[in-house]
């Protein structure tokens, strides 16, 4: 027993519009979203993460990814807008990563300068005896 709602009927004549001709029938699939160019993302690392000018690299990547979806060529914007991302995420790291290394070996350096000062200093302190005294 058929229970699809609604029913249709495959023999039934397709509908006309009003100029006598059948409408035409798009496939719908999932609707894919724009493909992102991250633009502002660029701009932020051309003005502040610039090392080896990776941030204006990007930024070129970006604008061309934005030319390209203005005009109509998705898969080109979709190419281009991820290989801004990389480079913006490069930049990122690159800049940011080295100064946080430095940080922690100036860190540790300054602890394990402190324990060597406080066993000196014990070392360099008169411990006197009963025996000093005879």
């Amino acid at each position: 027993m058929d229970t699809a709602y609604p029913r249709e009927d495959p023999r039934a004549p397709t509908p006309r519009t009003a100029h006598g001709a059948a409408p035409a029938v798009l496939p719908l699939g999932a609707p894919r979203t724009p493909p992102r160019d991250h633009l502002l993302w660029s701009v932020f690392s051309t003005l502040y993460l610039n090392l080896c000018c990776l941030g204006f690299l990007a930024l070129a990547y970006s604008v061309k990814a934005r030319d390209q979806k203005v005009a109509g060529d998705l898969e080109a914007a979709r190419r281009l807008g991820s290989k801004a991302k990389c480079v913006n995420i490069l930049a990122a790291m690159w800049t940011l990563v080295p100064p946080l290394l430095l940080l922690a070996l100036v860190v540790t350096g300054a602890l394990h300068l402190s324990r060597l000062a406080k066993d000196s200093a014990a070392f360099f302190t008169p411990r006197f005896d009963d025996t000093d005294y005879d």
